[in-house]
């Protein structure tokens, strides 16, 4: 078999129509193939079709789909003419296929039994959140509906770590986040796609069918990547720690095609139990199998999203991924023009460049965008008058999720949108009420722009005075340091848990605020200039009080 992949490999590179190549894969196949199953498996077949009118069963009149890839997570075969498939697995596999650009799935939610099929495995583990209890054995066949779109581009909205933990967090999701995009029509394109960058729960995995009935309100296909907190912490290997939260939510890893982009969502965190560390980032070799099979189908006039939970860049005193392992998805990746890595994790949010210090050997540099979290400091902090938590992150950042528009040829827009933000500025402002005028200017404005990067221009202004720019500082935000005093002198809890300590923000900027002005108030103005958004204003004031003996 390995010379067919390698043909098939070549073949794919040339372009062959994906029917007349299906049917020239499975002639191969026919011929190279043993005549029985793997030794440790066996083959799951059936038909790719039409779902005309979306029962999820295929009935008389509803064509089979060639040229429709379906995979094991590791393996691919093309669906021949007429639609049928037949692809060897082992035990404990998914078998899903790779919905292509302009259909969706019949059920029309990637998180359903219908777009996926467990493989039984006889020795399953026992597991406090069940594991996988709806694997099947017969034919598998898969549905899809003609779902195009034309229009050139695609609205994707990003959430990370919702990261719940109860039924009250739950709501807290419900009513911050899902209601934000719900209430998005009247500023922003209601998106098409949804996606998730793991620890959808924390360590609760029971909580993923409320979770589930929440995000299913939005009305979009979602798709979910896992995170550490998604494991089943008491299985014994990091082949099992995944089995409830594919149960619900299919493969660990799986591909999306759409017309503007193609999307791989892929499990990074490898578990370790008994280890020192329970976890550390990396890839599984089956995960590097399924790249090897699907890259070469991949465009490359589109953009290519790589979804991962654990960040590729580590802190400088941590080693927090997989040298070897970026190395070889970087290597894999480096001839795509166009690639976007998210991530998620971290509970704070950067942009981060991987050039060559930190192995990426493409033309140009990679971009990793580490995603803010929906559940920010993991819902905590003092609540606000509708009862939901403040949740600032330890950078400054609230609590939100990111929008992410992409137009065919690889451009894309990125924007991070504060939970139920009236005015979503994209920048938070810190000044001090007061100051006595004639006072030496070394009190300052903080601009934490969210989105914020090593090179973005910051401008500040006073009334209508000239713009002066503002220096990017490595500091925590003034605002969440309030906080931290606050929790720190109250009598009682003030929330769930207490805001996280702040820590040095890399979006913050600060200029002095000048002191010889007339005395009263005075209006500060900052503003941003977004590579995606263009010009971002944000305002906010202080006083000049004059000093007396008396």
């Amino acid at each position: 078999m390995r010379g067919v992949a390698g043909w098939k490999r070549s073949v794919l590179s040339v372009g062959m129509p994906a029917c007349l190549f299906a049917a020239a894969l499975f002639a191969a196949v026919a011929v190279a193939a043993p005549p029985t199953g793997p030794e440790a498996g066996g083959f799951v077949a059936g038909m790719v079709y039409e779902d005309r009118d979306g029962d999820g069963r295929r009935d008389r009149g509803e064509p089979g789909l060639p040229g429709v890839a379906v995979s094991n997570g590791r393996a691919l075969v093309l669906s021949r003419p007429d639609g049928g498939y037949r692809i060897a697995v082992e035990p404990g596999q998914t078998v899903f296929a790779i919905k292509p650009a302009g259909w969706g799935h019949a059920t029309g939610d990637p998180a359903a039994p219908g777009a996926w099929r467990h493989v039984p495995q006889a020795a399953a583990p026992a597991l406090r959140y069940g594991g996988i209890r709806s694997a099947a054995d017969g034919p598998f066949d898969i549905g899809l509906r003609r779902e195009p779109r034309g229009d050139g581009r695609l609205e994707v909205r990003v959430f990370a770590d919702p990261q719940v933990k109860s039924r009250a967090d739950v709501g807290y999701y419900a009513r911050d986040i899902v209601d934000s995009v719900l209430a998005e029509p009247a500023r922003m394109p209601h998106p098409e796609l949804g996606l998730s960058l793991g620890d959808i729960a924390d360590d609760a995995l029971d909580l993923y069918p409320a979770l589930n009935a929440e995000t299913r309100r939005i009305g979009i296909p979602w798709l979910h990547v896992a995170g550490n907190h998604d494991m089943d912490l008491d299985a014994a290997h990091d082949d099992d720690a995944l089995r409830s939260f594919r149960e619900v939510y299919g493969p660990d890893t799986f591909a999306w095609e759409e017309d503007e982009a193609v999307f791989i969502g892929l499990d990074d965190v490898i578990h370790q139990p008994g280890s020192k560390s329970p976890y550390i980032g990396g890839f599984r070799e089956d995960q590097f199998a399924f790249l090897e099979a699907y890259l070469p189908r991949v465009p490359k006039d589109r953009l290519l999203v790589i979804a991962v939970h654990i960040p590729l860049f580590e802190p400088e005193d941590k080693d927090t991924f997989r040298d070897a392992d970026r190395a070889r998805l970087f290597a894999l990746l480096r001839d795509f023009p166009h690639v976007l890595l998210l991530s998620g994790h971290n509970h704070g949010q950067r942009h981060w460049r991987h050039e060559a210090r930190t192995g990426w050997q493409g033309a140009t540099p990679l971009h990793e965008y580490n995603v803010g979290a929906a559940c920010g400091a993991f819902w905590t902090g003092a609540p606000d008058a509708a009862g939901i938590p403040d949740s600032t992150m330890a950078d400054g950042t609230p609590n939100g999720y990111a929008s992410l528009r992409i137009e065919r040829g690889g451009r894309y827009a990125l924007a991070w949108h504060v939970a139920r933000a009236p005015d979503d500025t994209g920048i938070g402002l810190s000044a001090p009420k007061v100051l006595r005028r004639g006072a030496y200017p070394a009190f300052g404005v903080f601009a934490n722009v969210y989105m914020g990067q090593a090179d973005s221009r910051v401008e500040f202004r006073i009334d209508d005075g000239d713009w002066k720019p503002m220096r990017r500082v490595s500091a925590p935000d003034p605002r969440l340091l309030r906080e931290n005093v606050l929790d720190a002198e109250a009598e009682s809890l003030r929330g769930y848990d207490r805001s996280p300590e702040a820590k040095p923000s890399p979006h913050l900027w600060r200029a002095d605020l000048p002191t010889d002005l007339a005395a009263g108030t005075h209006r500060i103005e900052v503003r941003a200039f977004d590579p995606w958004r263009g010009e971002l204003r944000a305002q906010g004031e202080y006083r000049l009080q004059e000093w007396t003996d008396e």
